[in-house]
């Protein structure tokens, strides 16, 4: 290669961002919140595990709700929701039939692949998610 273009292309890559890259226990650790916020959210089922010689932790079905409850009670309270989606959305419920357009305008918009109730959920068990990754590697050891 020509003497020029190596030099050239040692200050380009000088320029260039240094690559981020996750650690292992990083990426461990979304993977695992991710998924039991997917137990939450999609499954309505608690999410629990115990490390040994320590009591059970997690989040509950019901813990959720209520997180849910106070995070679109809120947004009531603030006046972030325009319309009576609230309304609407228990007039659907009687009706046998799910409002997501008034439910949307309860939650927010959300860039959460399983949306704002993904994001409540995170919040609820990022606290724990630590725990959890210690509880998998003792479940995993003989």
């Amino acid at each position: 290669m020509n003497p020029s273009l190596n030099i050239n292309q040692a200050t380009f890559d000088a320029q260039l961002l240094p690559v981020i890259s996750e650690g292992a226990r990083e990426i461990e650790r979304a993977d695992w919140l991710y998924n039991a916020a997917e137990q939450l959210v999609l499954f309505g089922s608690d999410v629990s595990f115990q490390r040994r010689m320590r009591k059970p932790q997690g989040v509950t079905a019901a813990q959720f709700a209520l997180a849910v409850d106070e995070y679109v009670n809120n947004r009531l309270a603030d006046c972030e929701v325009q319309t009576s989606a609230l309304g609407w959305l228990i007039i659907s419920s009687e009706r046998g039939r799910a409002d997501k357009t008034a439910t949307a305008e309860l939650l927010g918009r959300s860039t959460h692949p399983l949306g704002k109730l993904g994001e409540i959920a995170e919040r609820l068990l990022r606290p724990i998610a630590a725990d959890a990754l210690i509880a998998q590697s003792e479940d995993a050891a003989p």
